[in-house]
């Protein structure tokens, strides 16, 4: 079966049934992403020792990345842990005055920030929560809450240490940190507009206000403590701190050595002076010795972070043996080589444009796993033939698909958002998709003209 023909459609058949399995949902990602083809290379005429190889091939591809994330996803979360960011969304609650538009221009700044972890949850947890008895006491849409969040943490995602890079960047063999410094110009873009759209959505919830004041709807003057809110929040972060049931210094130099750390971190991964990798992992030995005194609360703070950083990392891992099969047997070449014969000649240069396009559609219809790792392949196979680098298909899809994150029902992150906010998948959608597919098919071609994505 290893002719050019076998090749192609047992490519196309592993792509096409872990795609429906991922879609489905009810099984962890890393069960289909490596039986799936485990058993459609031993269809194909391959051996044990062949897949073993193979396997090999897209671990050795793969290795930073996952140690990236392990590392990046504990220190954050060390840092959400001992409350660094909090004195921060604390200062941004009180900035806004209870004023409409500076609430929404606000609520953008602290979905940047809660969002620097990389975890939509956390995310959600931490801004949801605090925000919502503002919204409320303001009449303003819980809605309009939820969007501005799931935008802002969206265009935070093209950090390494999120999931869309660390994908796309095994599937390309690109270093996530690279892929970044590539995106950096157009995340830059993207963080103004982002405002701009939180402005814009003020407007029209203040729009909206004037008129139910008018009609009556609304009676009397709206106003809002938001030094008691911003107490609030610290208070219930100092709660969930409890919770936990952990013990940390709180020293003042221990708050500003965690500053320096990651202030070090950012500029070591923007500078290239350290790859992530080892850049997180002396980053996250520094922040346990720095906040936990001993081994014993050290190392209930790598157990703490450990189910989430594994999880992320499994996948990536699974995603070896994924790609080492399609790749390996030169399925996606073959797949690749079909496509270009079909596809119009004018056309099959920009397919990865044309699907960096309809990113935020394709992730209704697919999982974030089954659109980095199959529909990424096919389309890098199919471009590169006509000079496209890995690093402008892998751009394209990243652009056009990561401001739908939170967008997708797929998303987890976003279903607990909605539970957070008692909101509505409907409701959520019909306000945020439009501005999402709108901003990302704006960024795709901002991207394009200034050649990012040759």
């Amino acid at each position: 079966m290893q002719t050019s023909l076998g090749l192609t459609l047992m490519g196309l058949a592993i792509i096409f049934v872990t795609v429906g399995i991922l879609i489905r949902g009810r099984v962890n990602p890393i069960i289909p992403m490596t039986l799936v083809p485990v058993i459609g290379a031993v269809i194909a005429g391959f051996g044990i020792e062949d897949i073993a190889d193979f396997f090999g091939e897209g671990l050795s591809s793969v290795i930073n990345v996952v140690v990236m994330f392990i590392f990046a996803i504990i220190f954050f979360g060390i840092l959400q842990d001992v409350g660094l960011f909090t004195p921060v969304i604390r200062s941004l609650i009180k900035a806004t005055r209870g004023n409409v538009m500076a609430v929404t221009i606000g609520t953008a700044a602290i979905g940047i920030v809660a969002h620097l972890d990389g975890s939509g949850s956390t995310t959600f947890l931490i801004t949801i929560p605090a925000l919502l008895p503002l919204y409320r006491a303001l009449h303003m849409s819980r809605y309009v809450l939820i969007t501005i969040v799931a935008l802002a943490a969206s265009v935070m995602n093209m950090v390494p240490w999120g999931g869309p890079l660390g994908r796309a960047g095994a599937v390309v063999e690109q270093d996530p940190n690279d892929i970044w410094l590539h995106l950096l110009p157009i995340q830059g873009v993207a963080v103004v507009l982002i405002f701009a759209i939180a402005a814009l959505l003020g407007w029209r919830e203040k729009r909206r206000l004037a008129k139910l004041q008018e009609s009556g709807e609304i009676k009397g003057a709206i106003s809002v403590d938001v030094n008691s809110l911003a107490d609030d929040f610290s208070a219930k972060q100092a709660e969930e701190q409890q919770k936990l049931g952990f013990r940390y210094r709180k020293a003042r130099w221990v708050t500003i050595a965690n500053i320096v750390v990651a202030l070090a971190v950012l500029a070591a991964l923007l500078s290239g002076l350290l790859p992530p990798a080892p850049a997180f992992l002396i980053a996250t030995t520094i922040a346990l010795v720095v906040n936990f005194d001993g081994a014993m609360e050290q190392g209930d703070a790598l157990r703490r972070h450990a189910p989430n950083a594994l999880s992320m990392a499994g996948v990536i891992i699974a995603a070896a043996m994924f790609l080492g099969v399609l790749n390996e047997t030169k399925m996606l070449e073959e797949i690749a080589l079909s496509l270009v014969n079909i596809l119009p000649e004018s056309v099959a240069p920009y397919l990865h444009v044309i699907v960096g396009f309809f990113g935020v559609p394709l992730d209704l219809l697919t999982s974030t796993d089954a659109y980095y790792f199959s529909v990424l392949p096919i389309v890098q196979g199919t471009v590169e033939s006509f000079g496209v680098s890995g690093m402008g298909a892998a751009s394209a899809l990243i652009i056009g698909n990561v401001v739908g994150t939170f967008v997708s029902p797929f998303s987890p992150a976003l279903w607990l958002a909605l539970g957070l906010a008692d909101g509505q998948m409907g409701k959520y959608l019909k306000i945020a998709f439009p501005i999402a597919w709108v901003f990302s098919i704006f960024l795709v071609a901002i991207a394009f003209f200034t050649g990012m994505l040759a």
